[in-house]
């Protein structure tokens, strides 16, 4: 009987298996990057809400002031220059002496470099404030006859003075509607959604478009004590505060 040889199948070379349409989305989602989660867009204040919230503010506290200590328009200027990362209450203890012998230019550069920075050693950069003192003093004499310019730009040319200072200077000694925005304003601007902002010069600009001229005295006043006092940073007390009803914090707890 003839033998049957049965021939072996070929080996079939090996296929890379291509993945289903499950797998792929898998691995897609596996190696795409992490989607920052957005938070929903506040809705923007109403021009009278923005009026009563700040009606609000005047009720309760009509003649709102600054808790800077100062005598006149140049220890104003000194004060918001110490002020720099330190807290008005730190600012207040060392200039008391400071200004009571040296409340113009002059003075100030009569008593030297050495002796302001001994004065105010308990407040944070110190050196360096010191020589700022001294030098916008030099400056105030050699170009402004010794007194605080009144215009945003000059007031930006002294040494350790910027926006912030000069908006300030200009609100508080010279009744200026300007708006200084600090860490607590900025703070307030973008939680309660009235003037959000990326930095503080938006956040400026958005609170002086929305808020009546009524206000605008004591406006950054009002928003400063609000955020030190009750719009905290890391516990705001939401059920202590007067616009809270209207406030667009998602996480507010009232």
């Amino acid at each position: 009987m003839a033998k049957i040889i049965r021939a072996k199948a070929a080996k079939k070379p090996s296929v890379p298996s291509v993945p289903g349409k499950t797998a792929r989305k898998t691995a897609k989602k596996a190696t795409a990057k992490p989607v920052a989660k957005r938070s929903p867009k506040a809705k923007p204040w109403t021009s009278a809400e923005v009026h009563e919230v700040f009606s609000r503010f005047r009720k309760a506290n009509p003649e709102p002031k600054g808790e800077l200590e100062h005598l006149n328009p140049y220890t104003l200027l000194v004060a918001v220059v110490l002020s720099a990362q330190a807290t008005d209450a730190g600012v207040n203890r060392a200039t008391r002496a400071l200004f009571a012998v040296a409340d113009t230019p002059e003075k100030m550069l009569a008593l030297g470099e050495d002796t302001v920075r001994d004065y105010i050693k308990t407040i944070g950069l110190y050196r360096n404030k010191a020589r700022n003192v001294i030098a916008l003093s030099e400056k105030l004499i050699a170009e402004f006859g010794g007194e605080v310019p009144r215009t945003r730009a000059e007031i930006e040319t002294l040494p350790g003075a910027g926006r912030k200072t000069a908006n300030v200077v200009l609100n508080m000694a010279f009744g200026e509607h300007t708006m200084a925005v600090d860490t607590h304003v900025f703070r307030v601007g973008n939680r309660t959604g009235l003037a959000p902002g990326n930095n503080v010069l938006e956040v400026e600009l958005g609170l002086e478009k929305i808020i009546p001229s009524e206000f605008m005295l004591h406006a950054h006043h009002w928003l400063i004590l609000h955020g030190r006092y009750t719009c905290l940073a890391r516990k705001p007390r939401c059920e202590v505060c007067l616009i809270n009803d209207l406030c667009r914090w998602p996480e507010k707890t009232v």
